[in-house]
């Protein structure tokens, strides 16, 4: 499952990213890695960006970014 397909109030936890080079490294740096646990707070009601909990910052992020963050 992929970040982009979690629902409002669930928490996940990162398995892998999928992204490449620069892409993957604005991921990395905005604190999500493996191993991290995230908590979706909202979702734009068009579907985009999506609000998340981090490392115990909020944080927003575009679908297209979330779909290549691999949960469980």
């Amino acid at each position: 499952m992929v970040l982009k397909d979690v629902k409002v109030g669930q928490t996940v936890k990162v398995v892998k990213l999928t992204g490449e080079g620069p892409v993957r490294r604005r991921i990395m740096d905005m604190g999500i890695t493996k191993g991290v646990e995230i908590y979706v707070r909202k979702v734009a009601p068009l579907g985009d960006p999506m609000e998340l909990t981090v490392r115990g910052y909020e944080l927003s992020i575009r679908k297209a970014d979330a779909e290549m963050v691999v949960v469980e």
